[in-house]
């Protein structure tokens, strides 16, 4: 309930308000409870009893009156807080008191839960971490979020709300920090054996501090490439705290698309033959179309051969539809 990123801080204001807004009933209902069960315990002879009485209209009317405000006005709150605090949505400000001007460039973070660890690609900066994050106060921050495996859950409560980090998917956070300190983060979602160890801090630094971790890691850090993610992606519990002083361009899209390993199809470009018309039913223009599409959008895609399929081709009924299976007429395009 002490927060140190706006977006959090919004949140908390929001519980709260909800909190004493179902108060306003909770707190009525519980008194009355007493004071009926007091007032007309079979000992008080005093109280009034009118064993016919079945109606009255001004009761009714408080009833069901009070009610249907508060939850016009939780309805109301939770409607502005759903679209204000969705967690896709850019930051408008840093605080509550200062907007946030039109130069500022988010903090790039791209996120990838492990087995059972979190890695951290800074793509702007060239850097990496396992299980530590860095970001500079009043500064906004982009998280792109995906898994390598199962389905996670990233969430630093003193930041923001908690998303989910799923495979082949991506999803999107935006928060900021308020003020300097360290504080925790963890997966929300249970995921295995290492769950429970699977925490890592974030630490909100003033710029020079955070120039000062940049330099650091970029000190005393590895390389991560493809292969380095391949050994770090097994599964594994308490991890230490790592720090690449490199980190690979389009590893982060590589990993959302499932295509890290050599020889694997990567995603994007299976849907890129399926809005072709999918598998067999590409014409030569179309696959050179595809091909220019894929380069276009990605100049760093690398272009591997195809997989070949694992079982005879003339055993149709039994084919495996595989992800590596790839038209002759697209290997052929691709090797030409």
């Amino acid at each position: 309930m002490n927060p140190a990123g706006d977006i959090a801080i919004q949140q908390r204001d929001l519980i709260i308000i909800s909190t004493v807004l179902m108060l306003l009933i909770i707190i009525p209902v519980m008194a009355l409870t007493i004071f009926f069960a007091r007032r007309y315990r079979a000992s008080n002879e005093r109280a009034d009893y009118d064993p016919d009485w079945d109606h009255s209209t001004s009761l009714e009317l408080v009833i069901w009156s009070a009610p249907l405000l508060i939850i016009i006005c939780l309805g109301a709150v939770t409607w502005v807080s759903t679209h204000l605090l969705d967690p896709y949505r850019p930051l408008a400000r840093i605080d509550a008191q200062r907007p946030l001007a039109a130069a500022v460039k988010p903090l790039d973070v791209q996120v990838v839960a492990l087995d059972w660890k979190w890695l951290f690609i800074y793509p702007e900066l060239g850097i990496a971490t396992v299980n530590e994050l860095a970001a500079p106060v009043d500064t906004p921050i982009r998280f792109s979020i995906t898994a390598s495996n199962v389905m996670n859950s990233f969430y630093v409560p003193a930041l923001a709300g908690q998303i989910y980090a799923m495979p082949g998917m991506e999803t999107k956070l935006h928060a900021v920090a308020n003020k300097p300190g360290t504080y925790e983060g963890f997966s929300a979602n249970y995921s295995g054996a290492g769950f429970s160890d699977m925490r890592f801090r974030f630490h909100a630094l003033d710029p020079a501090g955070f120039q000062a971790w940049v330099a650091q890691v970029k000190a005393g850090g590895g390389a991560l490439d493809r292969q380095a993610y391949l050994k770090l992606e097994a599964p594994s519990e308490k991890e230490p705290v790592r720090r690449y002083a490199a980190a690979e361009p389009g590893l982060f899209g590589a990993v959302l698309n499932m295509c890290v390993r050599p020889g694997q199809r990567c995603m994007s470009d299976l849907m890129r033959i399926d809005a072709k018309g999918g598998a067999g039913k590409e014409s030569a223009r179309d696959v050179q179309g595809l091909r220019h599409d894929i380069l276009r959008d990605d100049p760093s895609h690398e272009e591997r051969p195809a997989a070949k399929p694992s079982v005879p081709t003339h055993h149709h009924e039994n084919r495996p539809m595989t992800l590596n299976l790839v038209p002759t007429s697209v290997a052929s395009a691709r090797r030409g």
